[in-house]
């Protein structure tokens, strides 16, 4: 019995299915909750490279709900410990850690060497990044999300529309794990979901997941979905979404969190705006104004209202 027998009994994987996914190049922006459910279920199906993004090191309060780590793992980088994992799962997978953010420098040169996208991360500005990235190279991107009891996956790009398309605005407020709590379950079910549909688009399975969002309340026992194919792009835009490095010497950088917020600034050369002060932002005509804040939600209200005076706008990804 060879490692994948199971599932090439399929008649619509079969051999010819099973090299596609030998194949198959897969970026992973996070190693969290979803990353730890969704990583073994693609290298365990034989996916021939994954590539995978996480900054963070191992914490004991992420052992609940991220059960690729161990006790013995605690302070070490995410992406490390889950490649060693992986690759003692399956040595046929090669996995390569980036021990980083995936951030809109960097982000651009990965995508090119992948056949699709899996966003993992818990950052709503890495999701707009990895979406615009995806509907301009035409690479699918199956995003998630989770809360509590409850989130959402759906597939985007490779030919259906982006995630702007679906949330063109960011929602009134911005919660996480940290703040807001989660149960390990449903991070499960929804990265093992990400993982199902990520093998559906790399086998080109039909019915699609692309077009498809899933939603899950484990709090009230409701699974819904949708389809959103015809989900229009956006007219305009939303501000572009930048990493420190893309800063240009002509930038206008407001940081909009306080110093007891941040004493570190997001730029040397950042100003700090007070409370209601966008009205007196003083600039030269058609100079681009960068804003940053902790979790994106400020800067990106802040660079709307300025944009629609007018002015050139992006937000700063700290």
């Amino acid at each position: 019995m060879s490692r994948y027998d199971r599932q090439m009994r399929l008649p619509e994987i079969g051999p010819e299915g099973q090299a596609r996914l030998a194949r198959a190049r897969v970026l992973v922006a996070g190693a969290g909750g979803l990353g730890a459910a969704l990583l073994p279920l693609l290298a365990g199906a034989g996916v021939g490279r994954i590539t995978l993004y996480d900054p963070d090191t191992v914490d004991e309060s992420n052992l609940h709900r991220q059960t690729l780590y161990r006790m013995s793992d605690l302070g070490r980088p995410k992406a490390q410990v889950a490649a060693e994992t992986l690759a003692a799962l399956n040595p046929e997978c090669r996995i390569v850690p980036r021990c980083a953010p995936l951030l809109s420098d960097s982000a651009a040169a990965a995508l090119a060497e992948a056949d699709l996208v899996i966003d993992a991360a818990d950052r709503v500005t890495a999701t707009y990044v990895l979406s615009d990235l995806c509907l301009t190279a035409n690479t699918p991107f199956i995003s998630a999300a989770v809360t509590g009891r409850a989130g959402h996956v759906g597939g985007f790009c490779g030919g259906a529309p982006s995630y702007r398309a679906v949330f063109p605005e960011l929602p009134p407020v911005l919660t996480s794990c940290d703040a807001a709590g989660v149960m390990g379950p449903v991070v499960a079910t929804l990265g093992a979901l990400q993982a199902q549909m990520a093998l559906t688009v790399l086998l080109g399975l039909a019915p699609s997941p692309l077009g498809q969002m899933l939603t899950l309340d484990l709090a009230s026992w409701r699974i819904g979905g949708f389809r959103f194919d015809t989900a229009p792009e956006p007219d305009t835009a939303g501000p572009e979404i930048l990493a420190a490095s893309q800063l240009l010497p002509s930038d206008l950088v407001i940081d909009l969190r306080s110093c007891d917020e941040a004493p570190v600034p997001a730029s040397p050369r950042a100003q700090r705006l007070p409370e209601g002060g966008l009205s007196e932002l003083q600039g030269a005509p058609g100079q681009r104004v960068v804003f940053a804040c902790a979790t994106g939600l400020r800067a990106w209200r802040a660079a709307e209202k300025v944009r629609a005076a007018g002015r050139l706008t992006a937000v700063l990804a700290t």
